[in-house]
């Protein structure tokens, strides 16, 4: 017997043989289609890529009737208020770092990064197993947000400086663009914080506006050009050891998907935030040589300034749970999270990559 014979004696014909050719899910899939707009522009393709990832996974797991689109910062509301356009259901997503909100409320900015909190490695091992995403979502909700990580860069560069920073005497009066949390730190340093849109910094570097800039790491520095007016690259950005990029949905939207569109976006949103770090880490190695190539200073922030930092950054925490009990709930998860994470990373993690690393400072790998 033939397939179309048999088909039609089983009373499926023509129309049941295309269902089941259809890919399971695409069958009970209704049509959706959203708009998310990114707090980044399409040049950082590994930011901004990020969201397209994720669309990408969407619309291939259900035949194309989930699609999200994408615009890049700016196109429909400026990236800075991108939660506020998913909050207000302007927009059904945005991808964001929660710190942009840190005037908000600085809670906004714990499942990100803060200062000396936890590497990329243990920040996912807290969202994922240790309940931060849910710790999270229930402060997101008050905002009608619902938020899933959507990337990270693994821990970034402290930024780029016209002169050579060796003491904490000689932070006092460094204006430098740096906001947020790490900016309240290095207020009590004598710095002096500057919020600066990416595209302008570079002018400002230029001009002695500002004597330094923070921005991520060697492969997107390098394209935004800051080695040639500001030779000195110094590590590690202590205030993004492990910075995590969210998705944020509207909260009313995500709930009204069908159980299985639900499931699908965190799935795919557990593989863009795994997608995005990996990519950094193949492409930071060629971008930090090509940098150094062409000039770049690489210098280490002095322990007397990492420490003093440090110090500075737990009177501000010591500060903030004082009065934010929202923040304090939070903190105090990953703070005992960090004990861990940091007791363990230091016994065979530490010691395996130490030792790889000193063969490959001997030139024997």
């Amino acid at each position: 017997m033939d397939r179309r014979s048999f088909l039609t004696k089983a009373g499926l014909g023509a129309a049941g043989a295309a269902a089941l050719a259809a890919p399971a899910i695409a069958q009970g899939s209704p049509k959706v289609t959203w708009r998310l707009t990114s707090s980044f522009p399409k040049s950082l393709d590994t930011i901004y890529g990020g969201a397209e990832v994720l669309s990408k996974y969407l619309s291939e797991a259900t035949d194309g009737n989930f699609e999200i689109q994408v615009f890049a910062a700016g196109e429909i509301v400026p990236g800075l208020q991108a939660a506020d356009a998913v909050s207000s259901a302007t927009v059904e997503a945005c991808h964001t770092v929660g710190y942009y909100y840190f005037g908000k409320d600085p809670t906004f900015a714990l499942a990100a990064a803060v200062p000396f909190s936890l590497s990329a490695r243990g920040i996912n091992a807290w969202h994922y197993h240790g309940g931060g995403i849910d710790l999270y979502n229930e402060f997101l909700a008050q905002h009608n947000i619902f938020g899933l990580p959507g990337g990270n860069t693994g821990v970034q560069m402290g930024g780029w400086f016209r002169k050579e920073i060796n003491t904490v005497e000689d932070m006092k009066g460094l204006k430098m663009r740096v906001g947020g949390f790490a900016g309240k730190v290095m207020e009590r340093l004598g710095v002096v914080p500057q919020q600066i849109a990416g595209g302008d910094i570079y002018p400002a570097l230029e001009k002695g506006t500002i004597d330094a800039a923070e921005w991520v790491g060697p492969y997107d520095d390098e394209k935004l050009g800051f080695y040639k007016v500001a030779p000195y690259y110094y590590y590690p950005g202590w205030w993004e050891g492990g910075p995590t990029v969210h998705f944020y949905f509207n909260k009313a939207a995500y709930e009204g998907l069908p159980p299985a569109y639900q499931s699908l976006i965190r799935t795919a949103c557990h593989a863009a935030d795994a997608d995005m770090l990996q990519k950094y880490d193949y492409k930071n190695p060629t971008a930090i040589k090509s940098l150094v190539a062409q000039g770049t200073q690489l210098r280490p922030f002095s322990q007397e300034i990492l420490s003093a930092c440090f110090e500075a950054a737990n009177a501000t925490y010591a500060e903030m749970e004082a009065t934010n009990p929202g923040f304090k709930k939070i903190w105090e998860s990953i703070k005992a999270f960090r004990t861990e994470h940091y007791t363990w990373s230091q016994v065979a993690e530490y010691n395996y990559d130490t030792f790889m690393m000193l063969q490959q400072n001997a030139g024997k790998l």
